[in-house]
């Protein structure tokens, strides 16, 4: 089946070369110019991929990236960008990018990312074991996101559900963070694993209601999730 990927990039020379190759390689291909415009056809439409470049009018890739994930959209997304300062690859990893390429780049670097990416997140039947954990008072539904305490649910972002998961598959028992790294984002790097630690972070916060449950540091190893029955 063929897959459609989103490129938002303003530069059109760039775009339309992007474009090109893409099509080439089978793949269906839609070129936005701006971020809103970017916007809007990702609301719009079904997508398997999307590549977005960081410096745009009207509304910057990263901005984009962020919008579109408060709205549950959960379709995978590479950073495209001349830029490639540390800041701006952790708020890009921050925000749920999949991967990150910088210009100039091989356009047969970029189609085995892609390729990759599209197999690691293609959809495949789920087991119902396992899709629900209790974390002290607290009830995580991995399938539907959802983190329930006393009664009252909030949704979590993708990945943020998956390290819960990971943590809950490894409840009481070292969770080792360069594994986790590798099982979330497919490949093991110094980005992603400071991208890991802000979801740790973001997690404790949430989990905070139970003086019983805790997320541990193990120096230089992993985490713990450390619930008290």
């Amino acid at each position: 089946m063929e897959k459609s990927i989103l490129v938002v990039e303003d530069d059109l020379n760039m775009g339309f070369l992007l474009v090109d190759f893409l099509q080439d390689e089978n793949f269906k291909v839609k070129l936005c110019k701006d971020g809103l415009s970017g916007l809007k056809t990702a609301e719009k439409g079904y997508f398997d991929l999307c590549i977005f470049d960081i410096m745009m009018p009207k509304m910057d890739g990263i901005s984009l990236a962020k919008t579109l994930r408060n709205k549950g959209y959960e379709t995978p997304f590479i950073f495209l960008t001349a830029k490639s300062l540390i800041e701006d690859k952790i708020k890009g990893y921050e925000v749920g990018a999949e991967d990150y390429i910088s210009k100039p780049f091989d356009v047969e670097e970029l189609l085995c990312k892609i390729n990759v990416i599209l197999r690691r997140t293609a959809k495949k039947p789920t087991p119902k074991l396992a899709q629900e954990f209790n974390i002290g008072e607290y009830a995580f539904c991995y399938e539907r996101q959802e983190l329930t305490y006393q009664g009252i649910t909030e949704r979590l972002t993708q990945k943020e559900s998956e390290v819960l998961k990971l943590l809950c598959l490894h409840k009481n028992k070292i969770l080792k963070r360069e594994e986790a790294v590798f099982q979330i984002y497919g490949k093991k790097d110094y980005f992603l694993g400071r991208s890991f630690d802000v979801f740790i972070s973001k997690l404790r916060k949430r989990l905070k209601k139970d003086s019983n449950v805790k997320i541990e540091n193990v120096f230089k190893v992993g985490f713990i999730l450390s619930v008290k029955e």
